[in-house]
Parts: C-alpha cells; sequence; structure tokens
C-alpha cells in the first residue's frame, strides 16, 4: 500500500493572501479541508495548512509561507498528496488506490477479474472488473453485492447477481 495517496489538484489562486483553489480527487473536498499538512509526489515537499474551507465543489487552502497571489500562483498544477497515516475512514471504508486490483471472487472461489477502476455515480460507486480476457464488467459497490473486502490478502468476495456477468 502507497504510503502517500493523490487527494487533488491546485488549479488555482484564490483572493490576495495567497490562497489556493483545489479540485479534489477524493470523495469531497471536506475531506481535504481535515488535514494539517499535504505533500508533493512521495512526501518530497510539505505544505502546513494554515486554513481551510470548502467554497463549492473546491478546497480553498493557505499554506504557511505562502501569503500572496505570486507565491500561490508558482503552485499552480501541483499535485497534492496526504500521508495515509494522517486519515481516518469510517468503517468500511477503503481508499480507491487500495481497491485497484482486488482480485475479485464468488463464495465458492471462482475468480471474475479483477478491479480496474471505481467510478462514482452519486448513488453508490461502481466497481469495473476486468477479466483475464480484457472484458469489462461493472458492480455496485453495495453490501447485497460485495460481501467482503479484503485488502490486505488482495481479494474481494462478492455475490454475482444476476445479469451482472451475462455476456449479453
Amino acid at each position: 500500500m502507497e504510503k502517500y495517496l493523490e487527494v487533488g489538484k491546485i488549479v488555482n489562486t484564490h483572493g490576495v493572501r495567497g490562497d489556493v483553489k483545489v479540485i479534489p480527487w477524493c470523495d469531497t473536498a471536506s475531506f481535504i479541508c481535515n488535514f494539517e499538512t499535504l505533500y508533493t509526489k512521495n512526501g518530497e515537499t510539505a505544505f502546513k495548512v494554515i486554513r481551510a474551507r470548502v467554497l463549492g465543489n473546491m478546497a480553498i487552502l493557505r499554506f504557511e509561507g505562502i501569503d500572496n497571489p505570486n507565491k500561490a500562483d508558482e503552485l499552480r498544477q501541483t499535485v497534492l498528496y496526504i500521508n495515509r497515516d494522517d486519515a481516518q475512514l469510517e468503517e468500511g471504508s477503503y481508499f480507491v488506490a487500495d481497491l485497484i486490483g482486488l482480485e475479485v471472487f464468488d463464495e465458492q472461489g471462482k475468480s471474475y477479474g479483477k478491479i480496474k477502476d471505481v467510478l462514482k455515480t452519486g448513488a453508490n460507486d461502481v466497481y469495473e472488473i476486468e477479466a483475464e480476457n480484457s472484458t469489462l464488467y461493472y458492480i455496485p459497490a453495495i453490501p447485497s453485492v460485495v460481501l467482503n473486502t479484503d485488502i490486505e490478502n488482495g481479494r474481494m468476495t462478492i455475490y454475482p447477481m444476476e445479469g451482472l456477468f451475462d455476456a449479453n
């Protein structure tokens, strides 16, 4: 499991005090606002967050040492990361990065492929599963379908509802 996980990208400056606008790549902009420190890739640079708020679907952040629009503009296009050790996830919640690559089985041990992507649909997430023959299948991430997620062993157990894996 990766130590640093992408959460968003700085896309613009905001105001005259050096704030930056961050488009979230996580569930919500408010998730990003919960962290005292954000990083660049592999933790190379740490940014201490001194102010964070949500504006629409964006996070507005102020970093220590960034106190004017010119300095803030230099950060434009910077991808921000969190240290996974700083995150508190609810029971049954997972980082998308940890789900990608899990092998998907039914209760009898039949393999359906590996999770290739997690799609956000609004009502619930949808897991894109790629079979060995490169066929793509989509399953809803709901308790009646996803029976067990075992990140440590790289497995997900599902109940393959009728129609989920039909060739038609």
